[in-house]
C-alpha cells in the first residue's frame, strides 16, 4: 500500500462528518410527528406528503451507505468504493423522486442547491475512493 497524500484523511474525516449529519437529518425526518408536520409551511407539508416510500428508502441508502463508505475511506479500505457507489445511487434515486416525480409540488430554491451539493459530494467521494484504489492508497 502506498502512502496517501496529506489531504486524504482530513477530507475523509470531513466526508464522514458530512454523512453523519445526513444520518441525523434522516432520523429527524422519519421521526417527525403529525404535530411537527403541521407546523411546516404549506409547501413543505406538500413535499413531505408527496414523497413515495421508496424515496425515503433511497435517502436512507444515501446517508447510511455514505457514512459507512466515508468510514471506509478514513480506515483506508478498498470496500469503501462499492459502498460509496451504493450511496451515490441512493442520492440519484432520491433526486429522481424529489425533482422528477413530484408534480404540482413547489420545491423551494434552496432544496435545489442543497441536493446539487449532496450529489456533487457523493460523486467526489466515489472519485476519491476510485483514485485511492488506483493509486494503492486503500488496502
Amino acid at each position: 500500500m502506498s502512502k496517501a497524500p496529506k489531504w486524504f484523511i482530513p477530507v475523509a474525516v470531513v466526508a464522514l462528518l458530512w454523512n453523519l449529519l445526513g444520518c441525523a437529518a434522516y432520523l429527524m425526518d422519519v421521526t417527525l410527528t403529525p404535530e411537527d408536520v403541521a407546523k411546516m409551511a404549506a409547501a413543505e407539508q406538500a413535499m413531505y406528503a408527496a414523497r413515495p416510500a421508496w424515496a425515503i428508502a433511497a435517502t436512507a441508502t444515501a446517508v447510511w451507505f455514505g457514512a459507512a463508505g466515508s468510514l471506509g475511506l478514513v480506515l483506508r479500505r478498498r470496500w469503501a468504493m462499492p459502498v460509496l457507489v451504493l450511496s451515490l445511487l441512493g442520492v440519484i434515486a432520491q433526486d429522481i423522486a424529489v425533482f422528477g416525480l413530484m408534480r404540482g409540488v413547489t420545491i423551494p430554491a434552496p432544496a435545489y442547491v442543497l441536493q446539487g451539493l449532496v450529489l456533487l459530494v457523493a460523486i467526489a467521494l466515489v472519485w476519491m475512493a476510485r483514485t485511492g484504489i488506483k493509486r494503492n492508497w486503500l488496502r
